[in-house]
């Protein structure tokens, strides 16, 4: 029993890591000398935009959709640590028997979370790119970076987490 608590608590731990990265690191689109993520636009590794309503002195079209992704990114980070601290804390104050339910609602909502937010970037990322050429010029010939997987294994893993925590009973 002590080694599938253990096996649980790590498995929480990396895809709560692999939100924290995704969410952070600037490679959710990638080529050759330039990078852009959720917050900036790098044409090299000094030369970096900030992605906000007034960048540069212009405006970035569709702002929005920019926030969105971030905020749904944010919010499915901290809704994963909210769960592990609840999930912690049910692990010593639930009676025998009893499911892990509150922890497995609150990681499915990250999972939700997650899931919205890299499927927004999916189906926006060309426009806007196109709207704002003048932001990712260099970007048209690159691809998803690692940061843009790691969003969606992280959301396999928060799923596979709310599962095991909505299946899981307290034993002694």
């Amino acid at each position: 029993m002590l080694v599938i608590l253990a096996f649980i608590i790590i498995f929480h731990i990396v895809s709560t890591a692999l939100l924290f990265i995704s969410t952070i690191d600037n490679a959710w689109w990638v080529g050759d000398g330039f990078s852009a993520d959720l917050w900036r636009v790098c044409t090299n590794s000094t030369n970096c935009t900030e992605i906000n309503d007034l960048s540069a002195t212009e405006e970035f079209e569709d702002f929005s959709v920019m926030q969105a992704v971030q905020a749904t990114m944010i919010l499915s980070t901290i809704l994963s640590c909210i769960s592990f601290l609840i999930f912690l804390l049910q692990l010593f104050r639930l009676k025998q028997g009893e499911r892990f339910v509150l922890a497995a609602i609150i990681q499915l909502m990250s999972c939700l979370c997650v899931m919205i937010g890299a499927s927004i970037y999916t189906d926006r990322r060309q426009d806007l790119h196109q709207q704002n050429s003048k932001f990712y010029y260099l970007l048209q010939e690159g691809s998803y970076g690692y940061s843009f997987i790691l969003a969606w294994v992280a959301t396999a893993f928060t799923f596979i987490s709310g599962l095991m925590y909505m299946i899981l009973r307290k034993r002694k």
